[in-house]
């Protein structure tokens, strides 16, 4: 499998599609589609990684293990929910409403 190909069906899994995934990461919507048929600077795949929470060595196929650079993961999602000022769904900023519908499910958990 390229780097192109983990990316995408990472992307997916996560949720997103590889515009969203650029956009995200603060390349040009087309720039990840590229990595086709050229290799990818090593700091954009390293900002890819970031936002996947996967490590560079699983993007490049170095190892299968999916676990995520991050050295405080797992996240807490309520940490993560109340630290962030906007979420976003397919691109699309989550409003309030919502957000509240989605804290009371998630409490709703510990019942």
């Amino acid at each position: 499998m390229t780097v192109f190909e983990r990316i995408k069906e990472t992307a997916k899994s996560r949720g997103t599609n590889l515009k969203n995934l650029a956009k995200q990461v603060g390349l040009s919507e087309n720039a990840i589609y590229s990595w086709k048929n050229k290799t990818p600077r090593t700091d954009n795949v390293q900002a890819v990684a970031d936002v996947l929470g996967v490590s560079v060595d699983y993007l490049l196929g170095n190892t299968d293990e999916m676990h995520s650079n991050k050295k405080d993961a797992p996240y807490d999602l309520k940490e993560f929910i109340d630290s962030t000022p906007v979420l976003k769904y397919d691109g699309k900023d989550i409003p309030e409403a919502e957000m509240r519908i989605i804290r009371r499910i998630l409490e709703d958990m510990d019942d």
